[in-house]
């Protein structure tokens, strides 16, 4: 999944087909929709211009808090100080989990508070628990961004308060959401949740989708003045071929409805004007191709995932798909290891999409004899 999301990633601006059907027109300063089980953007605007996140930001410092709890630097059920930092995060902000210096929430508790309830005292907590301080945190979410690419990313809180040179992207936000969806399914349940209580508080989520449509499962809500109003909204919808996850982030919108009615807007959009196609199954043997100086003589190359592409409404028949790879093909070859791409184009040939051909199982170098044989043979060749 990871080899496909990095090509995914890396082609998200220039994903767009000549003939790709128009959106509707979104009420929000910068957006995008991206189809995440097609690897594909559906719709943008203004989606690599960096803007004030606002509380978006939150999906970064979650994901450094799963990181942590996959590497076991902490666990769900351990308990965590609340500083006077934390504590003084309820000044002048209504975003709060409303910890106190005299409790010790345990990490579970803070992540329905980060996540649910948008607070910034809980992020500082998680900050401060993971890293030792606010600032080593903030190091670790900026070279998370760095790893995976984003050029527009630059943190300098972890709460997204609004702070000279705290910045993101439509499209950068659009990544880190993919990647805590593909990459901490574990822990994606807690953006679903419609409502959290602590301490006897209770405040809902500020999704408004999580209650108008139900194949919304995520994600995150947030608004500073600078920021205007923004939602990261994920769905999951059944169709014959299998389920299918969009995602829109819209940045800038004039309020809590307009954000939720301009987000259910394009993934309706998304879902109606474009078929995912299933290209080929996981595991399926794309190609066999020759192998020289290996045990074996051929190798069998397929995809890691199910592979999907989206296309117009319609266009499903007008599909082909072309193997390249590289040749001569030299064991040894590890299972799993990159040797091709497959290329998705229409009949036309306008390009659909593109995905890495891994060897599916492993092929061994031949002994001394049959190395030395098949050196005589590409010799020749």
């Amino acid at each position: 999944m990871r080899r496909l999301l990095a090509c995914f990633f890396a082609a998200l601006a220039l994903s767009a087909q000549a003939q790709a059907p128009q959106p509707p027109e979104i009420a929000a300063r910068n957006y995008v929709l991206v189809d995440l089980t097609a690897h594909k953007t559906l719709a943008e605007r203004d989606a690599d211009a960096a803007s004030d996140p606002a509380s978006l930001t939150k999906l970064m410092t979650a994901y450094v808090v799963f990181g942590a709890l996959r590497d076991k630097k902490l666990t769900l059920q351990q308990t965590l100080p609340v500083s006077k930092r934390a504590w003084d995060e309820r000044k002048g902000d209504p975003s709060l989990m409303f910890v106190d210096t005299t409790m010790t929430p345990r990490v579970e508790e803070l992540l329905g508070g980060l996540i649910i309830q948008s607070g910034n005292d809980a992020a500082v907590a998680l900050a401060e628990g993971v890293a030792g301080s606010v600032e080593n945190f903030v190091q670790l979410m900026n070279r998370q961004a760095q790893a995976w690419g984003l050029k527009h990313t630059e943190f300098k809180n972890v709460t997204g308060m609004t702070e000279p040179g705290h910045k993101s992207s439509a499209r950068d936000i659009a990544v880190i959401a993919s990647h805590i969806v593909t990459d901490f399914p574990e822990y994606y349940g807690y953006y679903s949740q419609r409502d959290y209580t602590f301490n006897k508080i209770r405040q809902d989520n500020r999704n408004l989708l999580l209650r108008r449509d139900p194949t919304v499962d995520g994600m995150k809500a947030g608004f500073t003045e600078t920021a205007g109003y923004c939602l990261v909204a994920s769905a999951q919808r059944e169709f014959p071929n299998g389920k299918r996850r969009l995602l829109s982030v819209v940045m800038g919108t004039s309020s809590k409805e307009a954000r939720a009615s301009e987000s259910q807007k394009l993934l309706n959009w998304g879902y109606t004007a474009f078929d995912a196609v299933k290209v080929f199954d996981a595991g399926k043997v794309i190609a066999t191709v020759p192998v020289w100086k290996g045990e074996a003589k051929e190798a069998k190359l397929g995809a890691a995932d199910a592979i999907y592409v989206a296309v117009p409404h319609g266009d499903a028949g007008k599909l082909q798909t072309q193997v390249e790879r590289t040749d001569p093909l030299v064991a040894p070859l590890a299972k799993g290891q990159r040797v091709g791409t497959l290329r998705v184009t229409t009949t036309a040939g306008a390009p659909v999409a593109e995905m890495p051909l891994i060897v599916q199982d492993a092929v061994p170098g031949a002994g001394l004899v049959g190395r030395a044989f098949d050196s005589i043979r590409l010799w020749i060749k």
